[in-house]
């Protein structure tokens, strides 16, 4: 894991370390369940550049959150998806997602993401 964790000795600190990044906590929410390519995530998480985008993903591959595979055919073919500690951190992100939602309703604000949850 290479995340600067080393630089934090709160919990909480770590995990923000790890997800605190513009787009990675929409990145995970959109890979836990499944696998894609990047042109799939960049219709996801169309506010990102492409070149942020393959910032926050490889910031996340190297912190073992996101598994990065590469297929040797032409044109190159590379698919994301989630690691085993990545998936770990779903209920973290439904939790944001629930405190943020109640923050931005009691603010009077509309909730436009592309990242939703059922409650």
């Amino acid at each position: 894991m290479d995340c600067n964790c080393t630089e934090y000795n709160c919990p909480v600190g770590a995990t923000l370390g790890l997800i605190g990044g513009k787009y990675k906590s929409l990145i995970l929410w959109h890979l836990i369940d499944t696998t894609l390519r990047f042109g799939e995530l960049r219709k996801l998480v169309p506010q990102a550049t492409p070149k942020m985008l393959t910032q926050q993903l490889r910031e996340l591959e190297d912190a073992d959150l996101v598994i990065r595979t590469v297929y040797p055919v032409v044109p190159p073919k590379v698919e994301y998806q989630v690691s085993d500690l990545g998936k770990s951190i779903k209920p973290i992100l439904e939790a944001m997602y629930i405190w943020g939602a109640d923050y931005l309703k009691a603010g009077g604000k509309e909730i436009s993401c592309s990242m939703t949850i059922h409650t």
